[in-house]
């Protein structure tokens, strides 16, 4: 979900990519829920982690959005990147019905949106007091 709200946020301003400690399935309640603000993240692909750090991809910022209750389980990528951690709760761990799990999620999913939003402006403005603005003309 915070792939695709910084592709939605950010625009052509930042090049996002998610990825994980072991490649798995899309949650059905992201997809729904990302379905209901109008973005389709069905055929999105889960990526491994090491896999994108053995390709040689570099980034200037990494944000891992681990639950804390998750947090020995949430990726490490090496590099000189800077690094954020935002903590929500793992939609994959919802119970209830569907209904019940599908707002959970969406209410997960505006979380990330708003952090999202927050980042892209600080960024832009050059004003994040954690994070040192990328130089000119550099990928984001």
């Amino acid at each position: 979900m915070a792939e695709a709200l910084l592709k939605k946020v950010g625009g052509e301003s930042f090049k996002a990519e998610s990825a994980g400690l072991e490649p798995g399935k899309l949650n059905p309640m992201a997809i729904d829920a990302m379905k209901a603000i109008g973005i389709d993240i069905s055929k999105n692909s889960t990526k491994r982690v090491f896999d994108i750090f053995k390709e040689g991809r570099i980034f200037n910022y990494v944000i891992t959005v681990c639950d804390e209750t998750s947090a020995e389980r949430c990726p490490v990528f090496p590099g000189a990147a800077k690094r954020m951690h935002w903590s929500f709760e793992d939609p994959s761990s919802f119970q209830g019905t569907y209904e019940e799990k599908l707002t959970r999620t969406g209410e997960i999913r505006d979380q990330i949106e708003g952090k999202v939003i927050e980042f892209v402006q600080r960024i832009k403005a050059g004003t994040n007091e954690f994070l040192r603005p990328v130089k000119k003309g550099a990928e984001r």
